[in-house]
């Protein structure tokens, strides 16, 4: 396929180099060309095998050392041990598989997007095809409502404007014709500034053209973009990457534990090889937090619904923890941080009659069903609507080009034929000789008032306003001659509007929002420098000292050269240069989030850490890469969406500290009760409260409320440890106060009433199982709040009161159920015994209270929780 760059050559050079002629390709030629380009159609991406799924979700160390665990004790006939870790191992892994691959649904809607059917001449006769059979050297027709089945070089055009925000980001058609364009001194034309070009995926919203296939399928421009997606791989969150990290400590510690208590009763008390394995196997379960997994997946679906409550469509779990410490959110303007409507905000002159000419000399349908037109054309149809407009009788017109810039109709009225004419503000004002006064008389429209005017039309175009403008004349009956010569001039100028795509109301306080929460706003847009500036000033995102960069500006600065940190706007970039300021920031190792509807923004939504699409302008490749869609189009959305995010991540660390101070209580009493000789629990005991006791309570913490000073604060350091701010040190002591406490609870029952250790175990342990068990249920009261006494905390988690009833109600049943104690090697206590270690449990909550207020001593800055 030709790499030349088409757009500067004459439409004879491109014809010449593709072999093509007007009247079309010959059957021959096109079976040729076939064969060498294939479809005209996108790729789709390899799927993922099911197996390669699943072994991506059980290679995780934990997971094969649980594994191991659940072999070994079916090996040695424990099956209820062997079942539950086998059903911990498979919840893990269907949970897992939920998350599928989004690149090949990208690449569906992409291929949704191209035309279907394409006006195609070959053999000199014009026929209908299907675009997928389309070869470069196809000759194509193009109308109004086209979309464009190709990248194409035009050859003919009558007024044509092509809509190509979803490609470039520019919110206004681009005026096209068959010119050739002049080649820059450095670097090449931008996609958006190719007027001799029109490219797959966009389309026509007015006028025609004859335009030839210069490339096809994946060498097109969607194609370029439909690559790029299929070969971007996702990013592993900061959770993610502190859980594997997590995950690989652990694994470490339980096997150098389990060979070392292995070959402690092996070697040094000369158990058998039976029961060190087991003991063996009972550290390894204690150690491993086998609920961790499924609790943290369950609080981030928590995290999903709040959001989806508030608009935040959430479709990757764990995006829900990123968006707590993104640093930077890359923008797409058009469509996110403004309306994607064109609309009218200023005007000068006489408005009654401006908005007469604006809504008569006007080719847009406005309708309930959805308004048809150019977009600049549907604004001042809307402008020119009103009370005192009159929908009036076209009788004559000479159409918009784009030499003359503007156009002219005919209307009846009662005193004959009135000519209403608008367009460009300097040629329209260079065919006025007379302004239209406020009491509908004339003056001569001296040096000094068209100065004024156009003073004025300055003042509007410096605001980044498209400015057009409206003028008149008057007959007796229509003109025998209306070619624009005879007609457009001796008009009298009537007045200016001015037109933007207006920010979102709600924007500029979402931004100011993120600036207070330490998050950076970028906009990178396909538009002109000057609007985005514009925009950018007036939203607050273009701060002191930041630079706006356009996209060819931002190509000539090498790589090593480029401060990524300088640049608050870019303008007129492709997609590639979005990707690469999403890197860039990424490699200076930013959090970097992407918002934007267009299929432009697709590749770097999906290089970010976070993507964030747009619901209902969206298109549908921009949703299906986004780890996140706005149902309402909101920008402030994502504010909320933050301080969910920030809120879930510090329920996360809560649920971690909860979890992994029980396991270290199980590991240290577990290892003291070994090295002295006896056994303090069973496998299945510890299994139990892994994942019953401690699961629903650590679950329940993910319903805690923020901090009062959540979105006040930077965002947290992606590269923090989760241990940071002293967790691992609670977790630490916390777990060694919880296993004296179990093997205190141990030797109270062991010593009652001359009991003998082998005698009475089963007493012993299920003391020991129930004053651990239930020092979980209690000390998650302690995890509301690290700081501050669950006593002061005023606003009730009731779903945390729940959990700890229900995993109190199941405690107590495998305790005095008959059977499930029995399966559970377990004694029913007697009331002294139960009351025992029910009060060595509780003791948990005044010693933990003692240490909060020693840190609230030493600590006074503590951050400050909603209470």
């Amino acid at each position: 396929m030709t790499e030349q760059r088409e757009h500067l050559q004459s439409a004879e050079a491109v014809l010449s180099g593709l072999s093509a002629a007007e009247t079309g390709l010959t059957d021959s030629a096109v079976a040729e060309l076939t064969d060498k380009y294939g479809a005209n159609k996108l790729q789709e991406a390899p799927k993922k095998p099911l197996l390669l799924r699943i072994w991506e979700q059980i290679r995780d160390p934990m997971v094969l050392i649980l594994a191991a665990a659940g072999i070994v004790s079916g090996y040695f006939k424990e099956y209820a041990d062997m079942a539950i870790i086998l059903i911990v191992i498979v919840l893990n892994t269907v949970l897992g598989i939920f998350q599928e691959s989004k690149a090949e649904a990208a690449i569906e809607a992409l291929q949704k997007m191209s035309a279907a059917m394409s006006k195609v001449r070959r053999n000199g006769q014009e026929l209908i095809i299907p675009s997928a059979e389309l070869v470069p050297g196809d000759i194509i027709r193009l109308e109004a409502g086209d979309s464009v089945p190709a990248d194409v070089r035009l050859l003919e055009t009558a007024v044509l404007k092509i809509e190509e925000a979803a490609l470039t980001g520019e919110s206004v058609p681009s005026d096209k014709s068959a010119d050739v364009l002049k080649a820059p001194e450095s670097g090449d034309v931008p996609l958006g500034d190719r007027h001799n070009m029109a490219y797959m995926g966009t389309s026509v919203v007015y006028g025609r053209a004859t335009a030839v296939v210069v490339r096809t399928g994946m060498a097109t421009e969607m194609g370029k973009i439909a690559n790029a997606l299929a070969n971007t791989d996702e990013e592993r969150t900061p959770l993610q990457k502190k859980l594997d990290n997590l995950s690989k400590v652990l694994s470490i510690a339980v096997l150098g534990i389990c060979a070392f208590i292995f070959a402690y009763n092996v070697f040094i008390t000369k158990d058998s090889v039976f029961d060190s394995f087991l003991t063996a196997i009972s550290l390894a379960v204690a150690a491993i937090p086998e609920g961790l997994v499924v609790v943290v997946t369950v609080l981030l679906s928590i995290g999903v619904k709040n959001m989806s409550k508030k608009n935040a469509i959430i479709r990757r779990l764990s995006a829900v923890e990123t968006l707590g410490c993104t640093q930077v959110i890359c923008s797409d303007k058009t469509g996110t941080l403004t309306q994607n409507k064109m609309t009218v905000v200023e005007n000068y002159g006489i408005t009654a009659m401006l908005q007469g000419i604006m809504y008569n000399c006007n080719d847009a349908k406005l309708a309930a069903a959805g308004d048809i037109g150019d977009p600049t054309e549907i604004a001042l149809k809307i402008f020119g609507k009103s009370d005192k407009t009159a929908e009036l009788e076209r009788i004559g017109e000479a159409p918009f080009d784009s030499v003359r810039k503007m156009m002219s109709t005919f209307h009846k009225v009662e005193s004959g034929v009135v000519q209403f004419t608008k367009g460009a503000p300097d040629e329209v004002l260079a065919r006025c000789t007379a302004l239209l006064l406020e009491n509908g008389k004339t003056a001569e429209l001296t040096d000094e008032l068209k100065r004024g005017i156009m003073s004025e039309n300055k003042r509007m175009a410096d605001k980044a306003l498209r400015v057009l403008a409206g003028a008149m004349a008057q007959y007796g009956e229509l003109p025998s001659d209306t070619t624009p010569d005879a007609i457009e001039k001796g008009l009298c100028f009537v007045g200016l509007a001015g037109m933007i795509d207006p920010i979102r109301p709600e924007v500029k306080l979402a931004v100011s929002e993120c600036n207070d929460a330490g998050i950076r706003a970028v906009m990178i847009t396909g538009d002109h420098q000057d609007t985005a500036v514009a925009i950018a000033n007036e939203l607050g995102i273009l701060t002191p000292g930041a630079l706006a960069l356009t996209g060819s500006e931002l190509a000539a600065i090498p790589e090593d050269e480029y401060d990524v940190t300088k640049y608050s706007v870019y303008a007129r970039v492709q997609p590639e240069h979005k990707v690469r300021i999403v890197s860039a920031w990424k490699k200076r190792g930013a959090i970097a989030a992407m918002t934007g509807d267009g299929v432009n923004d697709a590749p770097a939504i999906k290089a970010s850490d976070i993507g964030i699409g747009m619901g209902i302008t969206g298109t549908d490749v921009t949703k299906n890469v986004a780890d996140m869609v706005l149902a309402d189009d909101n920008f402030a959305t994502i504010v909320g969406a933050v301080k969910e995010g920030r809120r879930i991540y510090e329920n996360i660390r809560k649920a971690v500290q909860f979890l992994l101070s029980s396991n270290l209580a199980e590991v240290v009493s577990i290892f003291i009760a070994t090295v002295m000789g006896f056994a303090l629990f069973k496998p299945i005991h510890i299994l139990w409260i892994n994942l019953v006791t401690d699961c629903f309570p650590a679950i329940a913490l993910g319903f805690e409320h923020e901090e009062a000073d959540s979105m006040s604060k930077p965002p947290r350091n992606p590269k923090a440890s989760i241990f940071s701010d002293g967790l691992g040190i609670d977790v630490i002591w916390q777990g060694v106060v919880i296993a004296g406490l179990a093997l205190v609870s141990y030797f109270l029952g062991a010593s009652e009433d001359g009991r003998i250790l082998d005698e009475h175990a089963a007493i012993s342990m299920t003391m020991a199982f129930l004053t651990l068990s239930m020092c979980e249920v209690f000390h998650s009261l302690n995890m509301r709040s690290r700081i501050h006494s669950i006593f002061t905390l005023t606003r009730q988690n009731v779903w945390l009161w729940g959990a700890m009833v229900l995993s109190t109600i199941l405690t107590f049943g495998v305790i005095y159920i008959p059977g499930l104690n029995d399966a559970f090697e377990l004694f029913p206590l007697n009331a002294k015994d139960f009351f025992e270690a029910l009060g060595l449990a509780f003791a948990v909550i005044p010693v933990t209270e003692l240490v909060k207020l020693v840190r609230r001593i030493f600590e006074p800055k503590a951050g400050k929780l909603v209470v």
